[in-house]
């Protein structure tokens, strides 16, 4: 059975900085590209950033590029989003997805990945 189970999320002023970990279990992690999505009320979930499975390739929404930082870590299974500089327009749920993408591109779309965890909460005040 997969899981992907969030944490990290939590309530900080604008300006600050979280750090979001995603471990993985009951799937080959190497396998997968792993994406890191946010959906905010009233609005569709959309890609934040996204890691190839060998961590050469990264891709970072424009609104977060410069303040996120996405890195895997194999051995441990984890995936995890570095935030900082954080705005009230960052506050959503954020999830982590796998992708079992055979192309060496990497995909945002929602749709294309396979697993997803629960979400984890993250608010801005400004």
């Amino acid at each position: 059975q997969v899981q992907l189970v969030e944490s990290g999320g939590g309530l900080v002023q604008a300006g600050g900085s979280l750090r979001l970990s995603c471990a993985a279990s009951g799937l080959t992690f190497s396998s997968y590209a792993m994406g890191w999505f946010r959906q905010a009320p009233g609005k569709e979930r959309e890609v934040v950033a996204a890691i190839s499975r060998n961590p050469l390739k990264t891709y970072y929404a424009a609104a977060v590029k410069g303040r996120f930082t996405i890195s895997r870590d194999n051995a441990r299974n984890t995936v995890s989003l570095q935030m900082n500089s954080l705005k009230a327009e960052d506050t959503a749920v954020y999830y982590c997805a796998a992708d079992l993408n055979p192309t060496i591109e990497l995909r945002t779309r929602v749709p294309l990945y396979d697993y997803w965890g629960q979400g984890t909460q993250v608010t801005v005040s400004s």
